[in-house]
């Protein structure tokens, strides 16, 4: 979080509190195919060579920018969209519904 550091330095209690801040670098391509494949039985995204599903992946990956945290909310909202509406494959259109939900940013 940009300038977390600067705004926990105004609080001194809270502050002391925290030994250091590291800086994460966006996941690879195979870190971040790591990640999805392990949420591939949840998801039911189908064989990866599929368009739908390699459209999906692409829209993930482009949504949150290979970040790990961003990643793993919004495989949760998507699995959360396809229980509500009991749907039973992921595209392209359930990942930006599920970004949507979340707010993560505009495209």
């Amino acid at each position: 979080m940009p300038g977390i550091e600067k705004r926990l330095a105004r609080y001194p209690q809270l502050y002391s509190r925290v030994g250091f801040v590291h800086h994460y670098k966006p996941l690879s391509v195979d870190e971040q195919a790591f990640v999805l494949a392990r949420h591939w039985p949840h998801l039911n995204l189908g064989n990866s060579d599929d368009y739908a599903t390699t459209e999906a992946i692409a829209a993930i990956t482009r949504i949150t920018n290979s970040n790990f945290r961003l990643t793993t909310r919004l495989v949760d909202q998507i699995e959360r969209i396809l229980e509500i509406n009991q749907m039973t494959t992921v595209t392209k259109e359930v990942v930006e519904a599920a970004r949507e939900n979340l707010v993560i940013g505009i495209m």
